[in-house]
């Protein structure tokens, strides 16, 4: 069907009403949200001087630990600084490993000045020997808590490591701990009952995103020198966009996902999941998802070289769907300079597109995430419908293990589009559909300019009212291409802003080839100011 024939059906003209209700009620939230928490903001302390080696890529901290310009324990250290002067205001960090990881810096400073390997040895082998780097709590670290936000899980102790943390302490990086995420990180506001909520260094009102919402928040004060998130509905590139970084959800079945909990309990569900690299710069994803990546690296083709006057660049400014948010005006004006700046500097003839499948964005989504399992299981001791209800009266009254919007998405389970259903196969098929779309459309040199999510960091809760927006990022979950949320500065309110860049199956390297080259153009990350 024609969008226009869809609007004209009862179906259509009921969204439409909702749509409206639903914009009502969103800009009368706002309006409360506004003056709820006023302009006031705490003041995140700059990286000091002394510590500027935080603002340093991944790749020039490594290096300069090979050629001993400077050691890991005084990287560390300054991470344990940072980590120290901002957490009390953010909330982004849960758990420490800071012993064992100064143990650790120790070694591989003693390796260097050993002699034993050679600076190229090191690159060659141990490419981040050195490097300190953070991940969310659903990702396995041996020794620490792995409780996903879950109160029922508040005791689990991992045994080992996930296997891209495994990877990337092979390649000798230094896990100092983790972040915070949401409640079974099935929601894109970052807050549970074991550690509370993260507020996002920009505006300490706004949300950090999630679910790598932590990671996200600590990489934008360079709390680490780099972070790990995962990414099932914009996870990661969500969070980037919030907290104005780099993040890139890979290729499906690149970067392995054992070790991150929830475990993907289907197949399908098991290639919407991406464990990737979150970073303040463009020029550290590539190296880091060679590490991550394993044995699937060759796949990728990372070190072939990219030409970018030989792409082609598709964009659509809006998927146009029922029950999400209008793509904010300044978010359009970032794509539309992009647009220019890839036509002036490289001659690329940027074309537009309207793909009307897009709009179904939301319902191919919470279909294909079925698994026939149900998410309540997973949060609650008991089960059913009644069970759900009781627990969100006991939440109004603070009297819950779990959020609200943890059982609010229990009780999604009894509702909607059932598992195996016939409903259900449509939508596996619409879903196959606009994958054969982009695959045709993206071929192998062509990438897709798309906005990460509709409108800057909302304010705390506010997400309730807004919550289809996480649409833009979900739909590339479902059709398994690898994208890279990519900054653009800042609002005039000061928050981040930004777009991501999509490419077809297992062409990572032009995500990342245009985002380097949108870092340089545009700024990349900007620290979050005092003032």
């Amino acid at each position: 069907m024609t969008t226009k024939y869809i609007q004209n059906t009862p179906l259509g003209l009921k969204f439409k009403v909702l749509d409206v209700v639903r914009s009502l009620i969103a800009s009368i939230g706002r309006l409360f949200f506004t003056l709820f928490y006023g302009t006031e903001s705490a003041k995140i302390p700059t990286i000091p001087d002394k510590d500027a080696i935080l603002k340093e890529p991944a790749v020039v901290v490594a290096r300069k630990i090979r050629r001993k310009e400077i050691t890991s324990v005084e990287v560390l250290e300054a991470c344990i600084r940072r980590i120290k002067d901002v957490n009390s205001a953010l909330n982004c960090f849960v758990e420490d490993r800071f012993e064992l990881a100064l143990k650790e810096a120790q070694e591989a400073d003693s390796l260097v000045r050993s002699g034993i390997m050679s600076e190229q040895q090191l690159e060659k082998e141990k490419p981040f020997l050195g490097v300190p780097f953070t991940t969310k709590d659903c990702i396995a670290v041996k020794g620490l808590h792995h409780t996903a936000g879950v109160v029922l899980r508040k005791d689990v102790i991992a045994e080992k490591d996930a296997e891209a943390v495994r990877l990337l302490r092979e390649s000798g990086a230094i896990i100092l701990g983790l972040t915070n995420i949401p409640e079974l990180c099935m929601w894109w506001e970052t807050h549970n009952h074991i550690f509370g909520r993260t507020k996002n260094p920009y505006n300490t009102t706004r949300i950090v995103g999630g679910s790598s919402g932590g990671e996200g928040c600590l990489q934008a004060v360079g709390g680490s020198v780099f972070g790990v998130g995962s990414d099932i509905g914009g996870s990661i590139r969500m969070p980037a966009f919030f907290n104005g970084i780099f993040g890139h959800k890979p290729s499906r079945h690149t970067v392995s996902n054992e070790g991150q909990y929830p475990v993907p309990e289907s197949e399908l569900t098991d290639s919407f999941l991406g464990v990737g690299p979150m970073t303040r710069h463009a020029v550290d994803l590539k190296p880091l998802l060679n590490v991550m990546a394993g044995e699937s690296r060759s796949k990728l083709k990372l070190d072939e070289p990219v030409d970018l006057k030989k792409l082609k660049v598709f964009y659509q400014f809006s998927n146009n769907a029922p029950l999400v948010d209008p793509v904010d005006p300044e978010i359009t004006e970032a794509m539309k300079k992009v647009i220019k700046f890839l036509n002036e500097q490289h001659n690329l003839e940027a074309e537009e597109k309207n793909i009307e499948r897009l709009q179904k964005s939301v319902p191919i989504w919470f279909t294909t995430m079925k698994s026939g399992n149900n998410f309540e299981r997973l949060i609650m001791k008991k089960r059913g419908i009644g069970a759900i209800l009781f627990e969100m009266l006991k939440n109004l009254i603070g009297c819950s293990g779990n959020t609200f919007i943890g059982l609010f998405t229990a009780l999604t389970d009894y509702t909607g589009v059932q598992y195996g259903s016939e409903k259900y196969k449509h939508y596996l098929r619409v879903r196959e559909d606009l994958e054969e779309t982009f695959t045709k459309m993206l071929g192998e040199n062509g990438v897709f300019l798309y906005p990460t999510h509709p409108t800057p960091a909302p304010y705390h809760n506010e997400p309730v009212l807004r919550a289809f927006n996480f649409s833009y990022t979900s739909i590339i979950n479902c059709v398994g291409l690898p994208a890279t949320a990519v900054p653009l500065g800042l609002s005039r309110e000061g928050l981040p802003i930004g777009i991501q860049v999509v490419a077809n199956h297992n062409n990572d390297r032009l995500c990342l080839a245009v985002a380097e080259e949108l870092g340089r153009a545009f700024g990349g990350w900007i620290e979050p100011q005092k003032s």
